[in-house]
């Protein structure tokens, strides 16, 4: 795994957690063109490889700003074809970001505007500091969510909230991005990361294969009927019963120990 990036940092914190902080600090951790490189080329490798890490941390660099969203000083003048080609990243990093098995946190340290907020509603569920904030803005520059936010804001907090976030272009705060299902919790100020890596560690305890096979069918759901989610439900079930984690997890439990998962 590569942990050298222009526009990110990476930081394994135990065997099984990692750290991915957006870092353009001097820049609002925006999103720019070497962004959408990094991205691209971070989650897709995920996908093929996922080398023991159980969990994965999203956070921005500093304590005011998650992520402002697409970078406007770098877009200002941007040719049609340029724009879309950068676009284009943006789309295809989403889409890495949507199918990396491991299960993504996103730690909102502050603002998550546009694709800030798009990347919180990608990831598989966001905890937020209480001076956090959120919007979707794109209407108000001309242009609409591009990063799955249409797709994704609707499934977090229903359509008709999501059509006044969206249409408006209003921001809102930390409680009620809690209350409308954006955030699932919103953590003491200064306790934020503390929280969300306890969290973390949580899942890395649990059996990899599990977390992994149960995201699959849990993204299934939203997607299609009851009887066929049910039957992609079981295909991912029967995936671990021939598993040592298996084993190992029933063996734990009546020897009243710790499982030792080991993902096989």
């Amino acid at each position: 795994m590569r942990m050298e990036y222009e526009t990110l940092k990476l930081e394994r914190i135990e065997d099984h957690l990692l750290l991915v902080t957006l870092n353009r600090p001097d820049a609002a951790n925006a999103l720019n063109t070497q962004m959408g490189y990094d991205l691209n080329e971070m989650w897709g490798h995920f996908y093929i490889d996922q080398e023991d890490i159980r969990c994965i941390v999203v956070t921005g660099s500093g304590d005011r700003i998650f992520c402002a969203g697409g970078d406007l000083k770098e877009r200002n003048n941007m040719t049609d074809e340029t724009w879309q080609k950068q676009h284009a990243l943006f789309e295809q990093a989403m889409m890495h970001m949507t199918d990396c098995p491991i299960p993504i946190i996103s730690a909102v340290n502050g603002a998550a505007f546009a694709g800030g907020l798009e990347f919180v509603l990608g990831s598989d569920f966001a905890y937020g500091a209480p001076h956090a904030r959120f919007a979707l803005t794109e209407v108000t520059l001309g242009i609409m969510p591009g990063a799955m936010g249409t797709q994704n804001l609707p499934r977090a907090v229903g359509i008709r909230r999501a059509k006044e976030i969206i249409l408006t272009g209003t921001p809102f705060s930390a409680q009620e991005a809690l209350e409308w299902g954006v955030l699932n919790r919103i953590c003491e100020e200064g306790k934020l990361m503390e929280e969300t890596l306890e969290t973390a560690r949580k899942i890395c305890n649990n059996a990899p294969i599990s977390t992994r096979q149960a995201k699959k069918s849990l993204n299934v759901a939203t997607q299609i009927d009851l009887k066929n989610g049910y039957g992609f439900e079981i295909e991912a079930y029967n995936r671990m019963v021939p598993t040592e984690d298996r084993l190992e997890g029933v063996r734990a439990f009546n020897e009243k120990r710790k499982a030792e998962f080991k993902g096989r």
